[in-house]
């Protein structure tokens, strides 16, 4: 793919000094492209060393975070294939050839994967194997980096789902289960991040719950039954166990039993009947 045929968007908020590095970089591996700076309300020189390097520049009046970003840069990009990356200092401008040759063909998304070395701390590392284990498990497909900031994608597909992104640092998550579940290809590229310039934004215990409520709201919409039914099954066991337990010490059906059983199929049928409307909305939209 050449230089002209995509956008590199780089979301940026008090990124200045790292900026100074990456922009020349990829302005002399890519002199082609779409190069945008989204400043999410910076209060250094993000804004002058863009423009000094040549990027185009969007500026945020305030801060609304990565996500508002992002989806500021996808809807300002003008080219058909849109890089993402983040502006401080990890993702290696050599490296957006790679996912750009992984994009050829049919895939929807490449996604730079990082090793276990590339991530900032244990705690980190544990919490992001976690989450792509469950997102892995709710989506059916192999998830290797669910929150990798680092993509390339197709312009079109993208924007279909930018309703859904939230405004946070947990895109990434949204749109790599969104475009999963969605049947859009997705490849993975392992890639090595090196530390970022600069003190991160983002607050591990905060973002770390906000992550996990954005996997379970993303299945809940594209395949609720995958929540629902353990929800039901468990409920049902817990009361089938009630009644063994209960039947044997006094010989009755108590109406502890009786609830949870009907809890189970409440929220089995809700499943259902949110499973055939997510059917509906799909085959509607298509």
């Amino acid at each position: 793919m050449s230089s002209s045929e995509f956008s590199i968007v780089v979301p940026a908020r008090n990124e200045g000094v790292a900026l100074r590095t990456l922009l020349p970089e990829l302005r002399r591996l890519h002199p082609g492209c779409e190069l945008l700076v989204v400043s999410d309300g910076s209060a250094d020189d993000t804004v002058s060393v863009a423009r000094d390097c040549g990027a185009r520049v969007v500026v945020l009046p305030h801060s609304l975070g990565n996500g508002a970003a992002v989806k500021n840069g996808a809807r300002t990009a003008t080219r058909d294939t849109i890089v993402f990356m983040d502006g401080d200092g990890q993702h290696a401008a050599a490296d957006v050839q790679r996912l750009l040759t992984a994009l050829d063909g049919d895939c929807m998304m490449a996604v730079g994967a990082r090793d276990g070395k590339s991530q900032a701390s244990v705690f980190r590392l544990l919490a992001n194997r976690f989450y792509n284990l469950l997102a892995s498990w709710m989506t059916g497909q192999r998830i290797e980096d669910l929150t990798s900031g680092f993509r390339a994608v197709r312009a079109e597909q993208f924007r279909e789902f930018l309703h859904l992104l939230p405004n946070g640092f947990s895109y990434p998550t949204t749109i790599t289960m969104a475009f999963l579940r969605a049947g859009y290809p997705v490849r993975y590229v392992p890639i090595i991040a090196a530390p970022r310039v600069g003190r991160s934004h983002i607050r591990p215990l905060r973002d770390g719950v906000r992550f996990a409520l954005i996997i379970f709201r993303i299945g809940t919409l594209y395949s609720p039954l995958k929540i629902f039914f353990p929800i039901s099954a468990s409920l049902f066991l817990v009361g089938m166990a009630n009644y063994a337990y209960t039947y044997l010490i006094a010989g009755r059906f108590t109406i502890m039993s009786a609830v949870l059983m009907l809890a189970a199929l409440f929220v089995f049928l809700i499943g259902l009947v949110s499973e055939q409307i997510t059917a509906l909305i799909y085959q509607r939209r298509n």
